[in-house]
């Protein structure tokens, strides 16, 4: 009796689960279900896609709030603040998708998930394998070619390119295959997914591989006469056959029916049908076509050499214009323009003007050498670190030490005795580089007992500098290896020099000026030298006429007045302006292509086309600058510092206060390329390089240069003051230009904001509470008078400009507040009785 009843009781409870099952079932299945959890989804994919895109502007702020939480402290966190346009939970998705998992193609994530949705509710009728195996690869393939490419091009980013996944297995590839293996396996992912989503593409390398092939076909007329050209719309496979790319002729789209044409047919309506420019023949001139029939037929060299032949198809040049306009047939081709013409008898500078220096075959300190490597095998043994191995790389003030500590010691443990190393070397101060990039090795930099001169001679004649075909090369020095170091300036695109004072960096801008003069031509490059100190350029003041620009109607091409330096950095805007609508017009992307064309004869200067120099801009004493003219001098500076280089403006700016409120954010951020001579502090090394090392540096020269990630140490090539005065007397001797190159005029501001258009018989309601405010506070700042007063800043400045009219504050100084002339309370009664 028990067990039946334990027998119903089992089925009873079997039946009830299978409803229940079946129940589940039906409402899962159950359209209405589906279509709103299908909308739940693609919502929780759109949040997603938002959070990633926010987080590409604002993940650098989050960072630090979001790295190393779990997903509940952010979120029980009520006074965290983040700048994620999701708030804390989509800051954390985003850090976890992009920086953990699959870098920035963890993007296709949420897309997937909206892909769910759609699907779920019935939207999209894409196969769900395609889509998944699509994802995949592309989350796959994507981390790592991103980690690749991006990682190393933007390598101190917030984001994680890669992501961890794309991070390791590049990483781990590279190491197998390579460097040259890892850029053949982005062409083959790139290939893939060409491939898969545009199944043309694989026509066409067949078509390729096809036509590649060579005909051993010796009768001419079995030739092909005309070569095919295909639209780019595929054709159904059944009309695909086998050598098809080599039939007769195509042709785009027409309003006429296809048949085919005979090669003579073709040839007696040469006329109609442009021929194309072959090595053997000039261009002809090409009639225009309607629009809807457009028709062009390409004939073999062999057919053309045969036309060439009749009178009557003789075919004139075509002289391009960036306007379009057709050409008259018997115009001539003229030369190409020659930019150095004007002053072709000009000699560059010669070696003789430079001091040779007799340090360049000094003996190699064997000595010296031994004795270091024995004290730095026995201090790192003093504190439990054994090495195995030890070389020495002998450079011309400093000397690199590579060691290779045995396995299971720290590298943080080496580089925490810097000071101790120093201390028993007896130096002045070392660098340890741990690791060394590239190497498995630990760097100890020791300057040398006996440094050497790196004369300016030594660099400037080496083969190498001789022999580069950089656009503005610079040669700066020698290397910790004795080898010369160029960099072209167009490429960097603008240089950072900072440095304390009397550690080299004057010489080092003589350095850049001195290698450009050696290098290039007057008629190819510009220079405008800006020097608040009016001591360091005047030197260069003979070669006005060749190199230097400068504002029209101005005496010194030097500027030193920092009013004019206002209105020549104003002026180079206005220049780069007029500059990117002449490369517009000509329909370039850069100053060498406009260049190349103008050479050519390809542009009309009939049209406003000139010849563009490139213009380098050099500011001695930045921080100067800065603390008297304040955003006056920052905001032209940085808009050339960002847009500059495609029209070839390329700016080097120096300051000896490497600070914050010097180098602000702005200037780093478009100065990618920065030079730093020996500095005080660690701080200041961090504001200039964005890591230390600049205060370890032994000065005279001695500086690092910071091209992205990797610091290379160089000893900066001395040129002396008699050596610049050689070699501008040597240039100014020579016939120059009428007068230096002209900058653009800029036009000033309008009469009635001047102070002197001001009319003080209409004076503001508020002009008498204004002036004793000023005058009590004896603060002379439009932004005082809007806080008190609770007025715009239009009223306000138009208070200050009827102050100053009538002289109770002095003129605008940038940033700084006006002075007050007015010192207390009854003189200003007294002006103000006078007004009334």
């Amino acid at each position: 009796m028990a067990k039946s009843t334990k027998r119903k009781r089992k089925k009873t409870t079997t039946a009830t689960a299978r409803k229940r099952r079946t129940a589940i079932i039906s409402f899962l299945k159950n359209e209405r279900v589906r279509f709103i959890f299908g909308i739940l989804v693609a919502f929780l994919g759109i949040f997603t896609l938002l959070a990633i895109i926010s987080f590409f502007f604002t993940g650098a702020a989050d960072q630090s709030k979001v790295l190393n939480k779990s997903f509940w402290e952010l979120t029980q966190d009520k006074q965290l603040e983040v700048d994620n346009w999701t708030s804390t939970g989509g800051a954390f998705l985003a850090e976890t998708l992009v920086n953990k998992w699959f870098g920035i193609f963890s993007i296709l994530i949420p897309f997937f998930v909206i892909y769910l949705g759609l699907r779920l509710m019935k939207v999209s009728d894409f196969s769900f394998i395609k889509v998944l195996l699509i994802t995949a690869f592309g989350l796959v393939c994507g981390s790592i070619t991103s980690a690749f490419i991006f990682g190393r091009l933007f390598p101190k980013s917030h984001i994680n390119w890669g992501g961890a996944h794309g991070s390791q297995i590049e990483r781990l590839l590279e190491s197998s295959i390579g460097v040259p293996g890892m850029i053949l396996l982005v062409l083959l992912f790139i290939l893939i997914i060409v491939i898969v989503f545009r199944q043309s593409s694989m026509h066409k390398i067949q078509e390729t591989l096809i036509n590649s092939k060579p005909t051993f076909n010796g009768n001419k007329e079995s030739q092909p006469p005309i070569e095919l050209e295909f639209d780019e719309k595929e054709e159904p496979e059944e009309k695909k056959k086998p050598g098809i790319w080599r039939k007769l002729f195509s042709f785009k789209k027409t309003d006429k029916p296809e048949t085919e044409t005979e090669p003579e047919v073709l040839l007696q309506n040469r006329e109609q049908t442009p021929l194309p420019v072959t090595q053997n023949t000039v261009p002809p001139i090409r009639k225009k076509e309607p629009a809807n029939n457009v028709f062009e037929v390409f004939v073999p060299k062999d057919e053309i050499q045969v036309a060439e032949n009749k009178p009557e198809e003789k075919a004139s040049p075509l002289a391009e214009s960036d306007t379009n306009e057709e050409t008259d047939p018997d115009v001539e081709i003229l030369e190409d323009y020659d930019p150095k013409k004007d002053l072709s008898s000009f000699a560059f500078p010669t070696m003789d003007l430079l001091k040779v220096y007799n340090t360049g075959n000094r003996q190699v300190d064997m000595q010296e050498q031994n004795e270091n490597k024995d004290k730095i095998i026995r201090t790192l043994r003093n504190y439990g670190i054994e090495i195995t191995s030890i070389k020495a790389t002998v450079g011309p003030t400093i000397t690199l030490y590579e060691i290779v500590p045995q396995a299971g010691v720290r590298i943080s443990r080496i580089r925490n005795l810097e000071d101790d190393i120093a201390l028993s070397l007896s130096a002045l101060g070392i660098r340890i580089i741990a690791p060394m990039p590239g190497k498995g090795t630990i760097g100890i930099e020791v300057p040398n007992k006996e440094p050497q001169i790196v004369s300016m001679q030594s660099v400037i004649a080496s083969v190498k500098f001789q022999e580069c075909t950089y656009d503005l090369p610079v040669a700066l020095g020698k290397t910790i290896t004795n080898e010369v170091f160029i960099f072209d300036l167009a490429k960097m695109p603008h240089l950072l020099v900072a440095g304390a004072t009397g550690q080299g960096k004057s010489v080092g801008l003589n350095a850049i000026i001195t290698s450009l003069l050696y290098k290039k031509h007057p008629s190819e490059m510009k220079m405008v030298l800006i020097d608040p100190k009016m001591v360091e350029f005047n030197i260069y003041s003979t070669i006005e006429k060749h190199y230097l620009a400068k504002l029209p109607d101005e005496e010194k091409a030097i500027i030193t007045d920092v009013t004019k330096v206002t209105q020549t950095l104003n002026s180079l805007t206005k220049e780069m302006d007029d500059r990117y609508e002449l490369l517009m017009r000509a329909h370039v992307r850069a100053i060498k292509e406009y260049n190349e064309k103008f050479i050519k004869r390809k542009l009309n200067p009939k049209n406003g086309h000139r010849y563009l120099p490139y213009i380098v801009v050099v500011i001695d004493e930045f921080g100067d600058l800065i603390m008297t003219a304040g955003k006056e001098i920052e905001m032209p500076i940085a808009r050339i510092a960002q847009k500059a280089r495609a029209v070839g403006m390329h700016m080097v700016i120096a300051t000896q206060r490497p600070t914050t409120n010097i180098i602000t954010g702005t200037i780093k951020a478009n100065f990618p390329a920065r030079m730093a001579f020996r500095v005080t502090s660690q701080i200041d090394s961090r504001t200039i390089l964005d890591a230390t090392g600049a205060n370890q540096l032994i000065g005279r020269g001695d500086m690092l240069f910071s091209q992205g990630s990797n610091l290379i140490r160089i000893q900066c090539a001395f040129v002396d003051t008699p050596e610049i005065e050689d070699i501008s007397q040597y240039i100014g001797k020579q016939r120059g230009y009428e007068s230096a190159f002209a900058l653009p005029e800029v036009v000033s501001a309008d009469s009635e904001d001047k102070p002197g258009a001001v009319d003080l018989n209409e004076r503001d309601t508020l002009f008498d509470e204004a002036a004793r405010l000023i005058v009590i506070h004896q603060q002379g700042s439009t932004s005082l008078i809007q806080r008190k007063f609770s007025i715009g800043y239009n009223r306000a400045g138009r208070l200050m400009d009827q102050l100053e009219t009538a002289g109770i504050v002095g003129p605008a100084q940038g940033s700084k507040p006006r002075d007050v002339y007015i010192s207390d309370e009854y003189s200003l009664e007294k002006l103000l009785d006078s007004l009334r």
